[in-house]
């Protein structure tokens, strides 16, 4: 008894594809618009690297201020003094840390905000003007039918 199941893969392919019409497409232009879609990248890579960059200089020299208070700080404890010039002293030194921990804490957040808008900008110029190259071309594909 023969197997009474067709076979799915026995199927001629150009039966499949004979109503496709191939439409020849420019491949230097391709080629040309994803050359500027690697570059878009390469540029919006740079701008979050010099902004990555910008953050890692702007922390160390927060480090650094900070290790300096502290250092004055301990200096100041070091020295005889009464409760009450201590007392006002840390209280001090403590508001003080308080408000370069928040100025510095906004610092970094806009250095981080514009690094990534930088990119994001390179990134969105570079998909719009894609879009428009898509649209030229198969504005061109049309005129020439």
């Amino acid at each position: 008894m023969a197997d009474a199941r067709p076979n799915p893969f026995d199927f001629d392919v150009t039966k499949i594809f004979a109503d496709f019409r191939f439409r020849p497409f420019a491949v230097e232009a391709m080629w040309a618009a994803q050359r500027r879609n690697i570059e878009a990248l390469s540029q919006a890579n740079q701008a979050a690297v010099e902004g990555v960059n910008a953050l890692a200089r702007c922390q160390m020299e927060l480090t650094r201020e900070t290790f300096e208070g502290f250092s004055a700080l301990l200096r100041d404890l070091a020295q005889p003094a009464s409760t009450e010039d201590r007392i006002a002293k840390n209280t001090e030194y403590a508001k003080q840390m308080l408000e370069k921990g928040v100025s510095h804490g906004r610092e970094i957040a806009t250095i981080a905000a514009k690094a990534g808008s930088d990119a994001a900008e390179i990134l969105h110029k570079r998909a719009s003007e894609s879009l428009d190259e898509i649209r030229s071309y198969a504005s061109q594909q049309a005129a020439a039918r």
